[in-house]
C-alpha cells in the first residue's frame, strides 16, 4: 500500500460530558451519542468531508478546504442549537477543533503532524464551540459572518504549541453580553535580588518574594503567575522580553533587598514587556518592622499602574500585616526558604528546617494564621515522601482548623482544608467545595486549580479536570506536575495518543528528568510497545535506590517480566527496604505479578491500617486483573468512588511523534 502526502483540513469533535453521563446514566448517554451521530454525518457529506474515523465519542474528518470544514462545523453548532432549546431535551453539547496542514495518508487513515495540532486544538473550544489554528483562520476570515477572537498567547504554552489560536463566535453567544470583560492583566513578580552583606539573608528576598506574589494575587483583576514559574529565573540573564514571551505576561516586576540588621533597603521597577519601559519604580529606605507597608504600596502602585480597580476589601487585605511579630516573621520567611528547597531536593534535612522554622514562627506569634497554613501545606506537600497519611493529618487537622479560625479567608488554608477532605476523609463533596472557595478567595493560585483538577480526574470528570490543568499551567507555565496530570487525564479519558505527545514534549523539554521517562515507558508497555517500554529501563537494570528499582520492577513487570517485582516485595516484607513505602505499592506490584490474593491482602490493610490511598491509583491498569472481583467492587463503593473506568482507545500509530 503506497503512502502519499497532501494538504487538508482537519477537524476533530469531541461529545463534552459523555464518560462522566455513561457512569450514571448509561443507556441515556449512549441514546445522546447515537443522535448526536446521526445530526453530524450528514453534515460532513454536505461539505464533501470526508470520515476518517470515530474517536469513541467524536470523529476525525478531513477536508480539501478549510472553509468547508469551517462551514461544516458551524452548522453542526447551529442544528445542535437548535435541538437543544427544544422544551426537555437533555443538551448535547461538541467541541470542534479545525486545523490545516500537511497529512500523510495511508490506507484510509491519515497521520502526521498536522492530525496531532488539530487533536490538541479541540479541547481549547468551549461547550458547544470552535477552536481554529491561524493557518485555518488565514483562509476563513472575511469569508464566513462570524466573528473570529484571538485567544490569549497563555492558552497555547498550555499545550505547547507555538501557534496562534482562534475560536469562531457562533450568533447565541455574541448576542449575549461578555462575562468579566477584557482578560485581566498578567502580572510575573521575579525572584528580588539579595544584595545584603550578609548572604545568609538570600532567605529574606526568597521570602519577601513570595509574599509578594501572595500579597498581589490577592487582587483580583490581576493575574500573577506563581512562584514555581519565577522562581526559575533566579540569577538569570534572561531579558524581560524572554521571560514575558516564556511566561504569557505583560508586565514584570523586579527588584532588590539590602538587609542590614534592622534596616531595609528595598528596590522595585515595573516594566512594560513590549516597550520595555518602567510603568513605576520607587526605592524604600525603612525600618523592618515597615515590610507590610511596603508590599501594600508595591501592590496599589502596581494596581494602578496596570488599571486594575482595587475593592474596599482587597485594599483591606493587602493593607493588613499578617503578624506584628518581627522574630515570627523572620522565623516564616526561613521556613518558606527551607519548602520551597524541599521541591527541588526532597531530603528529609530540609524537611526537617521547614517545619522547625514554621513551628518556630507559631510558637512566637500563636495567631500568626499564614505559619499554620504553609506548615499545613508543607506536611500535606511531603506526604509519602518523608511521612505517611496517617501521621500527618491529625496534625494538619489542627493546623488547618488554627489557620481558619484566625483567617477565614485564607485561600491557602482552604486548599489544605480541601486535601484534608478529599485525602484524609475520601469526602469529595467538601473537598469540592473547599477548592471551589479558595479559587474564588484567589483565582490566581495555581495550586487551588491543580489540586481541583486533581479531585476531578479522580472522580473521573476529566473535561473539567482539564479546564483546571490548563488554568494552573497558564497560571504557573513552568510548573511540571500539571502538565503531567494533565496528560494522565488525557491517557485516563481515552486519548492514549494525546497523552504520548504530551509526555513526548515533556520529555523533550526536560530530558534529564527520569520520572518523566519512566511514565511514558508505562504507557508504552500499557499500549504494546513493549520494546521500547524495556529499553527506556534498561539503564536501571542495577541501581539501588528505591524510586529506580520500582520503576524497574514496576514496568518490567507490566511487560510480562514479574520476576524483579516479586523480589523486590519480598525483600521489602523481609525489611530489607528501609525506606517508607505506601501499602498501595505493594498491593499494586502483586496485581501486576498475578498474585490476586496477595494484592488484595495490601489493599485490605491499607484500607484498614494504612494511609487508604487507593483512590489514587485505582484507574491504573495495574489493577485490572481485580476488577470483577467482589471485594474490588465493594471497597470502591465505600469510598463513593465509580466502580468502573473508560475504555483505553490503542494509540493511533505515529500519533505521539
Amino acid at each position: 500500500m503506497t503512502d502519499t502526502r497532501r494538504l487538508a483540513a482537519i477537524m476533530f469533535t469531541d461529545m463534552v460530558g459523555f464518560t462522566k453521563a455513561a457512569q450514571t446514566d448509561e443507556a441515556g448517554a449512549l441514546k445522546r451519542l447515537r443522535e448526536q451521530e446521526k445530526l453530524v454525518r450528514p453534515l460532513f457529506k454536505t461539505h464533501q468531508g470526508r470520515e476518517v474515523k470515530s474517536t469513541g465519542d467524536g470523529f476525525l474528518v478531513e477536508f480539501d478546504s478549510a472553509l468547508r470544514a469551517v462551514q461544516c462545523a458551524i452548522e453542526i453548532h447551529e442544528h445542535l442549537h437548535e435541538r437543544n432549546a427544544q422544551p426537555g431535551s437533555t443538551p448535547i453539547q461538541l467541541r470542534i477543533g479545525v486545523h490545516l496542514g500537511d497529512v500523510e495518508a495511508r490506507g484510509s487513515d491519515i497521520f502526521g503532524d498536522s492530525v496531532n495540532l488539530a487533536a490538541r486544538i479541540e479541547p481549547l473550544a468551549e461547550p458547544g464551540g470552535i477552536c481554529i489554528s491561524e493557518s485555518v483562520f488565514g483562509q476563513v476570515r472575511n469569508k464566513i459572518p462570524n466573528r473570529l477572537e484571538k485567544l490569549e498567547p497563555t492558552v497555547l504554552k498550555n499545550v505547547r504549541f507555538p501557534m496562534e489560536i482562534y475560536r469562531v463566535v457562533l450568533p447565541w453567544v455574541g448576542t449575549e453580553p461578555e462575562v468579566g470583560g477584557p482578560a485581566p492583566p498578567r502580572l510575573a513578580v521575579l525572584p528580588l535580588t539579595n544584595i545584603s552583606p550578609d548572604p545568609k539573608d538570600e532567605y529574606f528576598a526568597d521570602g519577601l518574594t513570595e509574599e509578594l506574589i501572595s500579597v498581589l494575587s490577592q487582587i483580583r483583576g490581576l493575574r500573577v503567575i506563581a512562584r514555581t514559574s519565577v522562581n526559575q529565573y533566579k540569577g538569570s540573564a534572561k531579558s524581560i522580553a524572554q521571560v514575558g514571551s516564556e511566561l504569557g505576561v505583560s508586565s514584570v516586576l523586579e527588584g532588590s533587598v539590602r538587609k542590614v540588621e534592622n534596616q531595609l533597603r528595598i528596590s522595585f521597577q515595573l516594566i512594560d514587556v513590549r516597550t520595555q519601559e518602567h510603568r513605576w519604580a520607587m526605592t524604600y529606605d525603612r525600618k523592618l518592622e515597615n515590610v507590610f507597608a511596603i508590599q501594600a504600596d508595591v501592590a496599589e502602585r502596581t494596581a494602578e499602574a496596570l488599571k486594575v480597580e482595587l475593592l474596599k476589601s482587597e485594599r483591606e487585605a493587602i493593607q493588613e500585616k499578617p503578624t506584628s511579630n518581627l522574630a515570627a516573621y523572620e522565623s516564616y520567611l526561613r521556613g518558606i526558604q527551607a519548602f520551597r528547597l524541599m521541591e527541588g531536593i526532597g531530603d528529609e534535612e530540609t524537611d526537617r528546617r521547614a517545619v522547625k522554622y514554621f513551628e518556630q514562627a507559631i510558637r512566637e506569634d500563636p495567631d500568626f494564621s499564614l505559619a499554620y497554613s504553609y506548615l499545613a501545606n508543607h506536611l500535606i506537600a511531603t506526604m509519602g515522601v518523608t511521612r505517611s497519611g496517617k501521621v500527618v493529618f491529625p496534625r494538619v487537622r489542627e493546623l488547618v482548623a488554627k489557620a481558619l479560625d484566625l483567617n477565614p479567608n485564607s485561600a491557602d488554608a482552604h486548599t489544605a482544608q480541601g486535601n484534608l477532605a478529599m485525602q484524609a476523609d475520601l469526602d469529595w463533596v467538601c473537598a469540592e467545595a473547599e477548592f471551589c472557595q479558595a479559587i474564588a478567595l484567589n483565582p490566581s493560585s495555581s495550586t487551588s486549580h491543580f489540586w481541583y483538577g486533581y479531585l476531578l480526574a479522580v472522580l473521573q470528570r476529566y473535561e473539567e479536570a482539564k479546564e483546571q490543568y490548563l488554568t494552573a499551567i497558564g497560571l504557573d507555565p513552568l510548573w511540571l506536575l500539571p502538565k503531567i496530570d494533565l496528560a494522565w487525564s488525557y491517557y485516563c479519558s481515552g486519548d492514549v495518543g494525546a497523552a504520548l505527545a504530551t509526555y513526548d514534549k515533556l520529555v523533550e523539554s526536560q530530558p534529564e528528568n527520569r520520572n518523566l521517562r519512566y511514565t511514558r515507558a508505562g504507557i508504552y508497555a500499557l499500549t504494546g510497545r513493549i520494546d521500547d517500554a524495556l529499553q527506556a529501563v534498561e539503564p536501571l537494570k542495577d541501581t539501588a535506590d528505591l524510586p529506580s528499582r520500582l520503576a524497574y520492577s514496576g514496568i518490567r513487570a507490566l511487560a510480562g517480566k514479574p520476576e524483579e517485582a516479586r523480589r523486590l516485595m519480598s525483600e521489602w516484607q523481609e525489611g530489607k527496604v528501609p525506606e517508607y513505602l505506601p501499602l498501595l505499592v505493594p498491593a499494586t506490584f502483586y496485581a501486576l505479578a498475578g498474585d490476586k490474593e496477595k494484592a488484595f491482602e495490601f489493599i485490605e490493610r491499607d484500607y484498614r491500617d494504612g494511609d487508604r490511598t487507593l483512590w489514587n491509583g485505582y484507574q491504573s491498569e495495574f489493577f485490572d486483573s481485580l476488577r470483577d472481583d467482589p471485594r474490588w467492587i465493594a471497597i470502591l463503593r465505600s469510598m463513593h468512588l465509580p466502580t468502573t473506568v473508560p475504555p483505553r482507545l490503542p494509540a493511533l500509530p505515529g500519533s505521539h511523534r
